[in-house]
């Protein structure tokens, strides 16, 4: 008799992913000096089903020691080694409630006992920019980043689900965000692809499910249902009423509007690069090492919209603005200053970058 079909399919997801991960360590390895070296000193994986080599490449599964990264965690534990992969964990101590780090030191039993290894619990402090759920991900992020490359880690797993994606897209249609930001959370992300996400084909419930069929414990994190988290209002009162209201298939809708926006937001992108390349200079720096960009106004009006307002925005980030403080209405005013040029005074963006137009180019530089 086989798994439980909620556990099967947490399985298939992370297995899929590991295959992934193989393809591209395999590559990569391919490509390093060291695969010149003859095929009986390079290091291969471990036949199916066998204890992974101690060289294996190691895979982290970042666990809270909720229903969703505690189905990853398990889901990992029993694919990796029959991918010849090590598997350990990570847990990240936000410090937000009392009693955290003594949670955290559970949640990293739980990996160790489901055969983790290695398993790292990481205190972090938690900054105020941006908001606290904002500064309380950025913590994280920068934890797991960190283990990463302490353990010498290839991939870190997340345990994003369909309804995190639908809630995701959600708050970028309340903001009035962009395509990219509709496009919600990439399957693959970080640097050099190091965040994958296996479930997010998957929604809440089976997850949930796998984690009972296994009788694994699972911690709820009262942060999910603080209504003071704007994520929390969202998942408990904005998507019910919008399911109540339209129907059953809200989430999957929204799931699959991500999917649409990512790749229109990745063609407009790689055209708005190929563009950039034809519009814009970087000038020397000047004294006190202050370094301006260059933009053809004439080549800039002739883009289309979408690719126009790109390119500017990776001008002003080219220029020191800090691209998460960086929003559409101030694309917008430099916009105007190409399609709506009537002598306008020059405009200041985060990070101390003003933008002024000067007869036939658009001058970028921080003050």
């Amino acid at each position: 008799m086989g798994p439980h079909p909620a556990v099967a399919a947490i399985r298939l997801a992370v297995r899929r992913v590991l295959h992934d991960v193989l393809v591209t360590h395999s590559a990569s390895s391919s490509c390093s000096p060291s695969a010149a070296s003859p095929p009986s000193t390079r290091s291969a994986p471990a036949p199916r089903g066998s204890a992974p080599r101690d060289d294996a490449p190691l895979v982290l599964a970042a666990c809270s020691g909720g229903a969703d990264s505690m189905a990853l965690a398990s889901a990992l534990a029993f694919e990796a080694p029959r991918a010849g992969l090590r598997a350990g964990g990570v847990t990240v101590d936000h410090g937000l409630q009392q009693g955290s780090d003594a949670r955290a030191a559970e949640v990293a039993d739980r990996m160790r006992a489901l055969g983790l290894a290695p398993v790292e619990a990481i205190a972090v402090s938690v900054g105020r920019g941006g908001g606290p759920e904002a500064a309380a991900r950025d913590a994280r992020y920068a934890a797991l980043d960190a283990a990463a490359e302490r353990h010498g880690a290839t991939a870190v797993l997340l345990g994003h689900t369909r309804d995190d994606q639908a809630e995701t897209v959600l708050l970028g249609l309340a903001r009035g965000s962009g395509t990219r930001s509709l496009s919600g959370m990439a399957w693959v992300s970080g640097a050099d692809g190091r965040y994958r996400r296996p479930f997010l084909q998957l929604d809440r419930h089976t997850v949930r499910e796998a984690c009972l069929a296994q009788s694994l414990p699972v911690w709820d994190d009262p942060h999910n249902v603080d209504p003071s988290y704007t994520r929390s209002r969202v998942r408990h009162e904005a998507l019910p009423i919008l399911e109540k209201a339209l129907g059953k298939g809200v989430v999957e809708a929204l799931a699959r509007t991500a999917q649409l926006s990512r790749d229109d937001a990745d063609a407009l992108d790689a055209w708005a690069a190929r563009a950039e390349a034809d519009v814009m200079t970087t000038a020397p720096a000047a004294a006190g090492g202050v370094q301006a960009v260059h933009l053809d106004t004439v080549g800039l009006h002739g883009l289309p919209t979408a690719v126009r307002r790109r390119v500017l925005r990776r001008a002003a980030i080219a220029a020191g603005a800090p691209a998460g403080s960086l929003f559409a209405r101030h694309i917008e005013e430099v916009d105007r200053l190409i399609t709506g040029w009537r002598g306008q005074r020059a405009i200041n963006l985060p990070g101390r970058v003003e933008v002024r137009r000067e007869g036939g180019r658009l001058v970028i530089r921080q003050g």
